[in-house]
């Protein structure tokens, strides 16, 4: 059975201009539930983790200023949200639902998906792009620190039409972990840093390109990094729909990719972590099917 964090936080303790695009953190367990992909013994409310959690891939001094509402003005504007308790709130608990399902999918072998998460805009020490804490790099971390099983190597897949500028800063340094970003060649952010493999792709890049590029790339990472284990961001702000992605991709095209990443780590019987990450189309339908596609393929393979 699949393992699925979510928590009302998700879409309520935001401003009410944020609110749109944050629907689907509602709208999508309702889905899931009314087309019987999962029953509701699947889903679990996370919690924020202890601290010490979080500060393996944050400075203690920008944790510190992040939850005592110390940050300045710049440091705030970058992150794109007003600073505020319940956002504190909101962020951690989405980092401990990632942490959450890497405990779950590693002690089983199987999946688990968080409805959000895959904050990767956010740095060791300061906040970017509507990310302030980085939940798949604290939760790689995690894995890698754990004294009883630890992971031996990790592998972080972002299909996020935006770069894990973050996360591949985090890990410059640990070759424990590899990190792979296919994203917009001319979308945010504007200075990229530098991935262990970044793939940037021009506007418009429709399905068969699109996939015919993931097809000759994933394989081979698999084969040469051997990971332990995976994280799988499947932002859906590739779709050709999506007002701030500018890829060509299609809603089947979407759920062809979440399947074939997906149905490599089930054939590998590696454990898997899926974030939701973006999508900003103008219709919330289209938002949410698709991310429904990868909770339905995850149920074809894992159910």
């Amino acid at each position: 059975m699949l393992s699925i964090a979510w928590a009302p936080l998700y879409a309520h303790s935001l401003p009410a201009n944020h609110r749109f695009p944050m629907l689907k953190y509602e709208l999508l367990p309702e889905q899931l539930l009314r087309e019987g992909i999962v029953p509701a013994s699947a889903f679990f409310q996370p919690v924020p983790p202890p601290a010490a959690d979080i500060r393996r891939v944050h400075a203690a001094d920008y944790y510190h200023r992040l939850q005592a509402g110390q940050l300045t003005r710049q440091q705030e504007r970058a992150t794109g949200f007003p600073w505020s308790p319940e956002l504190v709130l909101r962020e951690t608990t989405i980092l401990g639902g990632t942490l959450a399902c890497a405990r779950r999918a590693w002690a089983s072998g199987g999946v688990a998906l968080n409805i959000a998460g895959g904050t990767h805009h956010a740095f060791r020490d300061r906040g970017e792009g509507f990310c302030l804490l980085n939940d798949q790099a604290a939760a790689a971390a995690w894995l890698l620190a754990w004294p009883e099983r630890p992971v031996q190597r990790v592998l972080i897949i972002d299909l996020d039409v935006h770069q894990g500028n973050g996360t591949a800063a985090i890990f410059e340094h640990e070759p424990r972990v590899f990190t792979f970003s296919m994203h917009g060649a001319r979308n945010y952010p504007h200075r990229k840093e530098r991935s262990d493999l970044d793939l940037p792709l021009p506007d418009g890049t429709d399905d068969a390109a699109y996939l015919g590029l993931l097809r000759e790339t994933l394989p081979r990472l698999l084969d040469e990094h051997q990971p332990d284990f995976v994280f799988y961001l499947a932002g859906v702000d590739v779709l050709a729909t999506d007002k701030l992605g500018h890829l060509g991709l299609s809603r089947d095209g979407c759920r062809q990719r979440d399947a074939y990443v997906l149905g490599l780590c089930h054939q590998q019987q590696l454990p898997v972590v899926v974030c939701m990450g973006g999508g900003y189309s103008p219709r919330i339908l289209d938002i949410v099917e698709a991310h429904a596609n990868t909770f339905r393929v995850a149920a074809d393979l894992w159910g």
